[in-house]
């Protein structure tokens, strides 16, 4: 029997509108309805039609529900200005992601989730004056002293971080990968069964990249499962979040002189491997350089090409590790992609989508920085027999 949800999951993954789909596959838009309403169940060939039509195998369509993934649930960034598709695509994903989460999870012991719930450091739903990046100094702002919190907990002290995803990860984070079919969503988080989520896009640059991971796991730990992550302000408290983290203000002031130039910008971004502009912003944020300071700093960075992008940046885009040793492992008892995705009731090409294309680069240590011990921790995985 046809699993009506999963006909919505697979339209919504392919970024259709139930009127477009229906006219693909030659039904009136009533009768798709009633087929992802549970009202009916499309007879052998309209099932056909369908999985050739979403480029799903017919065997995802009859297999077990799929929970749904709330709007409301999820941190995305400008959700008043993504499309209804790019939005539908990208909960999609994060539906896949559970699936696939739950498939890994039966067969793998993987890290247990170690998030502080930091939710008190949060202004969201308080009577409070809202406080956005760079209005409040160090020692006012509850998103600063929660990433020293943090900090402090996985004991990162105050050197910077090699590898944000592999931290992530080493504290329970299930880190998946956003499909190319939505390049304006940057990337999302959300809380599943207490267990943490975060997918990025894999085509911003490595230092964006770094960025986005950090400004997920703010708002993990800033908003919890029960708050609902959007808007300005929640928006503006991750930001500070991330900053904060990969920039600690112990770090910078110490190895920051005061107004630098836009030169010493860009050799001094390597350090904390950020991008031009978060670290001409967080210098900004501590004082260390004027209004008209920054200012010119931001003009001179965007004419040279850093407001898009990180021209001659030479660092690698960051995967996920445990994903890399979870296929590994499975490749070496002789279980290839293609029956994974089989398994799932999946195209490979989905499921390599979720899982960083199994590019997996192993980023070692940082430069210009010391790397403690808990920043070189690695996620525990065995095989679950």
């Amino acid at each position: 029997m046809t699993t009506a949800s999963r006909i919505i999951l697979a339209r919504k993954r392919r970024g259709l509108t139930v009127t477009r789909l229906a006219q693909m596959v030659g039904l009136t838009a009533r009768r798709l309805s009633d087929y992802e309403n549970g009202r009916a169940y499309p007879p052998p060939a309209s099932l056909a039609s369908l999985a050739e039509a979403l480029e799903f195998p017919e065997s995802f369509f009859v297999a077990e529900e799929v929970a749904d993934l709330p709007v409301e649930s999820v941190s995305f960034r400008a959700l008043s200005k993504m499309t209804a598709s790019q939005r539908d695509i990208a909960l999609s994903g994060g539906r896949l992601a559970r699936i696939l989460q739950d498939w890994i999870r039966a067969r793998f012991k993987l890290p247990a989730p170690d998030l502080p719930s930091l939710t008190s450091f949060s202004r969201l739903g308080s009577d409070n004056e809202p406080v956005f990046p760079g209005e409040a100094g160090v020692e006012n702002c509850p998103a600063e002293r929660a990433a020293e919190l943090v900090r402090t907990r996985w004991g990162l002290g105050v050197a910077p971080i090699p590898n944000m995803v592999h931290l992530l990860e080493a504290h329970g984070v299930r880190v998946f990968s956003l499909s190319g079919d939505c390049p304006e969503v940057d990337a999302f988080s959300f809380w599943d069964r207490s267990i943490p989520f975060v997918l990025l896009n894999t085509e911003k640059t490595a230092e964006r990249g770094r960025f986005d991971a950090a400004h997920e796991l703010g708002h993990l730990v800033l908003h919890g499962e029960e708050q609902v992550p959007h808007g300005p302000q929640a928006e503006g408290e991750a930001h500070r979040f991330a900053a904060a983290l990969l920039m600690p203000a112990a770090d910078v002031l110490a190895y920051a002189p005061r107004n630098p130039s836009t030169n010493w910008i860009l050799q001094a971004k390597r350090r904390w491997k950020v991008a031009a502009m978060a670290l001409a912003h967080r210098l900004h944020e501590l004082n260390l350089t004027t209004e008209w300071q920054y200012r010119t700093h931001c003009v001179e960075l965007s004419r040279m090409g850093y407001r898009k992008g990180e021209p001659q940046s030479a660092l690698t885009r960051e995967t996920s590790q445990v994903l890399g040793k979870v296929f590994a492992a499975l490749r070496a008892e002789g279980t290839p992609l293609a029956e994974v995705a089989r398994d799932l009731d999946l195209r490979a090409a989905d499921l390599s989508d979720l899982i960083f294309g199994l590019v997996v680069l192993a980023q070692e240590g940082g430069r210009g920085g010391t790397r403690s011990a808990a920043a070189s921790r690695r996620p525990q995985l065995s095989v679950v027999r």
